[in-house]
């Protein structure tokens, strides 16, 4: 599967299933960047993901583990 900056449930959902003992309300803006472009199939410009962009998936993964 192929993911974008605004495959936004589908990228949380890979996160929360590749760290799965991460509070996402702990982790720092840099490494949650760097975590989206290394997950596999991510397949968009690095440049892309602003801080609104984060924001929007470290919510979408917060309501994922609850």
């Amino acid at each position: 599967m192929q993911l974008h900056w605004t495959d936004i449930t589908d990228i949380a959902i890979e996160l929360a299933e590749k760290h799965p003992n991460v509070n996402p309300l702990q982790i720092r803006f840099t490494d949650l960047h760097n975590w989206v472009i290394q997950l596999e199939g991510f397949q968009d410009d690095p440049k892309r993901g602003g801080e609104k962009v984060l924001e929007a998936i470290q919510q979408a993964w917060i309501e994922e583990v609850e």
